[in-house]
């Protein structure tokens, strides 16, 4: 099992989610509001790291866990969907999930997905 993590920007929230739909295998996905900041990189010079929290960039974060056999899909489709051709579209990060539990079933593992 894996999770996939993406930071996209909100506007593109609605092409990512309708793309996702599409893909079968998935669970589903988890969507939070989050504000952030990155580096700003100056035309010449070295990188200056903006820590302001007044200035943060609201950005949506998708959570999705997922069967190893469908991850490559969805990280492709949210790639896809979230790419507008300007900086800072977002970043996705894969990790690897040991184990899951179903509260309401107790299954384990997979099943749980």
């Amino acid at each position: 099992m894996k999770k996939v993590e993406a930071y996209i920007k909100k506007h593109r929230l609605n092409e990512v989610i309708e793309a996702l739909h599409m893909i079968d295998g998935l669970t589903g996905v988890s969507v939070l509001d989050v504000k952030g900041f990155g580096r700003t990189r100056e035309k010449e010079g070295a990188v200056h790291i903006v820590d302001n929290i007044a200035t943060a960039v609201p950005h949506v974060k998708l959570e999705i866990v997922c069967m190893d056999t469908v991850m490559d899909t969805i990280v492709a489709t949210i790639q896809k969907a979230a790419h507008t051709g300007l900086r800072a579209d977002g970043k996705i990060y894969l990790s690897n999930i040991e184990d899951a539990l179903r509260i309401s079933t107790g299954e384990r593992g997979e099943g749980a997905v």
